[in-house]
């Protein structure tokens, strides 16, 4: 096993974004057009925020109840992505090794970490990304 991989070998550069002052139902169609489950918000090139799938489930109804996409709508125009999202999120530098964030996601239960450089973001990191390099280096 390689001990000293930089999470940049498994991050993913081209990263997803929204912006604070962009709208929720924005939030859940780049959720489902994407196949992702987390967004970080940013100001120009700088992390703000990180919203989930988690995140937005816990707004609507619609997972639950048939028939509710109504209310999920009213509540998506109700509140804003700083209202919803994580402020501050814990990031990681781009130089970390694979080691660390994976004790990262150990100890605080995070599941996916902005990976910066000089305050910019430069990719993410996720539970499944540290769980495939693993895996990878039992093949």
């Amino acid at each position: 096993m390689k001990k000293r991989e930089p999470i940049s070998h498994i991050m993913t550069k081209t990263v997803v974004t929204v912006n604070q002052n962009d709208d929720l139902k924005k939030v859940v169609e780049m959720l489902k057009l994407n196949s992702i489950r987390h967004i970080p918000v940013v100001n120009g090139k700088e992390v703000v925020g990180i919203i989930s799938r988690s995140d937005i489930n816990r707004l609507t109804f619609g997972a639950l109840f048939e028939g509710q996409e109504g209310a999920d709508e009213a509540i998506l125009d109700m509140l804003t992505i700083s209202q919803v999202m994580t402020s501050k999120p814990k990031t990681i530098a781009s130089d970390a090794i694979i080691r660390d964030v994976a004790a990262v996601f150990v100890k605080e239960e995070f599941h996916a970490l902005p990976v910066v450089e000089n305050s910019q973001l430069k990719g993410i990191v996720t539970t499944t990304d540290v769980l495939r390099y693993f895996l990878e280096q039992y093949d």
